[in-house]
């Protein structure tokens, strides 16, 4: 019996020397001696054979080796699973020696770049900035403004309605009928923002951007607005800018007119950005309607003041070079990294 069980532990320790490392290897060994058909299981299910005065010896002599070999095979199982973990770690394994991946850097939108230097520029010149609702109701939209019920500007077509007897803003107008209903004159006053309209194609968005500006005093002129755009687009366009007025209806204003700049480009020349005319027409302008003051509860006999607007998506376009205004909307990384901060 001891000769037998030297044999089985020489033959086991052979076996573990080669199975070194290798968990699943270390498993089938214990399999082979102390699973259910394994030898050692077998050398101890066979005792009960064995004459009475040899059986107390021999159990003892198998169980110590039993002992011996489940120690061994505990050890190396501990060392394999080690040695597997090492090895997941070596293909996993970062080199920390190697240069980072650099985030890229965000920038600002054009209209965003457009937007904030138009703000800055009024706020120097003692204007305010005001915000308003997006979600507007028909008076402050169109009824304050001296917009008739049958006006083509309230058509379904062109306005985009809610339930309730509300709407989308057209324009940022109803800022400015906000602010004479709260604030006495007299008001220096923009109002930057977005407005919708049922349109999409090259030139058209349904969603755009709006900057208004309304100066209410007494006093005010026709020549006090042609100079304030002057002096707003000369700083806008870091070059001197002449403005030119030209006859225009806007049920707001009277009387009214849209403006045109000299091109920023050829100054005047002539170029592809102004279709070689040398002007770029901006937005609608004049002097406000009296019909206007009485519905925000300003005297129009001892109040004046101008109005103009413009478009910031076509602003930034004119200013960045951008031809189609679909871009605008895209937002493509590629096309925004072209306007760094």
């Amino acid at each position: 019996m001891r000769e037998e069980l030297a044999r089985i532990e020489l033959d086991f320790d052979r076996d573990l020397a080669e199975a070194a490392g290798d968990p699943d290897k270390v498993e089938a060994l214990r399999v082979r001696v102390l699973g259910r058909r394994g030898t050692l299981t077998a050398l101890m299910k066979g005792l009960g054979a064995l004459p009475a005065e040899q059986r107390r010896d021999a159990g003892r002599w198998v169980n110590d080796l039993k002992q011996r070999v489940e120690e061994r095979l505990a050890g190396a199982a501990d060392l394999a699973a080690r040695a597997a973990r090492a090895a997941e770690l070596r293909v996993g394994a970062l080199d920390v020696t190697l240069p980072c991946r650099l985030p890229e850097v965000g920038s600002l939108h054009p209209v965003t770049h457009a937007r904030r230097d138009l703000e800055r520029i009024f706020l120097e010149m003692g204007y305010s900035v005001e915000r308003g609702p997006e979600v507007e109701d028909d008076f402050h939209n169109f009824q304050a403004l001296n917009l008739p019920p049958d006006h083509p500007a309230r058509d379904a077509a062109d306005t985009f309605y809610l339930e309730g007897g509300l709407l989308l803003r057209t324009h940022t107008s109803p800022v400015q009928i906000r602010t004479m209903t709260t604030r006495r004159p007299p008001i220096r006053m923009v109002c930057p923002g977005r407005v919708y309209r049922r349109d999409w194609d090259a030139t058209h968005l349904p969603m755009f951007h709006q900057l208004e500006a309304l100066v209410v005093d007494e006093h005010i002129s026709i020549a006090d607005l042609k100079g304030t755009m002057e002096a707003v687009w000369s700083r806008f366009f870091k070059t001197k800018i002449t403005t030119r007025l030209r006859p225009g209806y806007f049920p707001f204003v009277e009387p009214g007119c849209e403006y045109d700049v000299s091109c920023p480009r050829c100054g005047g020349g002539g170029c592809r950005v102004c279709k070689q005319s040398g002007w770029l027409e901006l937005g609608g302008a004049g002097m406000v309607h009296p019909a206007v003051f009485e519905a925000c509860g300003v005297d129009p006999e001892r109040w004046t003041g101008f109005a103009f607007g413009l478009g910031i998506d076509r602003i930034a376009m004119t200013r960045f070079g951008i031809e189609d205004l679909r871009l605008l909307m895209e937002g493509d990384a590629r096309f925004l990294r072209q306007f760094p901060v």
